[in-house]
């Protein structure tokens, strides 16, 4: 499945660069779609069905992308994805354009977890020395968990960066234990 997402969603992402499409327009549009086709079974089953001819599913599609005010390039995706049956990967693909989208734009994606909730001042603080790691710029998603004890740890990828009072306990009792 993540070869068919990767795929789907890079091809994408390469129309929005070459049309100089909004991306985050683009992106707020297909997820409007993943949360109307998760919404709806009845909709899911007509454009997972192959009995029913591709005319008739583009003539769906055609009709919510007018009501939704979805734009061409967006619908278009959409009637790739039902002629080729991957209406069930609609969700990773939107999930991995939106990821493939941060990285061309230069966008790192930072989970931060702290023992409390933080001021603004507080997040544009640490949003800024993340940015300095990693030489991108930062979309924060943040969370709260009482066992940090204080400070907060960063993942951004696979890479963790510890900051929390309950790390540097854990680094003090292997320096002391070796």
């Amino acid at each position: 499945m993540a070869s068919v997402t990767s795929v789907y969603a890079r091809a994408f992402a390469d129309v929005v660069f070459n049309q100089r499409l909004d991306p985050s327009l683009t992106l707020q549009e297909a997820k409007s779609l993943v949360s109307l086709v998760a919404g709806a079974r009845d909709l899911r089953e007509v454009w997972e069905t192959p009995s029913i001819p591709a005319e008739q599913k583009r003539a769906v599609l055609d009709a919510i992308a007018a009501r939704e005010g979805i734009s061409k390039p967006v619908r278009n995706f959409m009637a790739v994805l039902i002629d080729h049956r991957r209406v069930p990967f609609l969700g990773p693909i939107v999930k991995e354009l939106e990821h493939e989208l941060d990285r061309r734009l230069g966008f790192a994606e930072a989970e931060i977890t702290s023992s409390r909730e933080l001021s603004d001042g507080e997040r544009r603080e640490l949003e800024s020395e993340v940015g300095k790691l990693t030489g991108k710029k930062v979309r924060a998603r943040y969370s709260r968990d009482e066992s940090v004890l204080g400070g907060a740890t960063v993942r951004v990828g696979s890479t963790i960066y510890d900051g929390s009072v309950r790390g540097q306990l854990e680094r003090i009792r292997e320096a002391i234990s070796s």
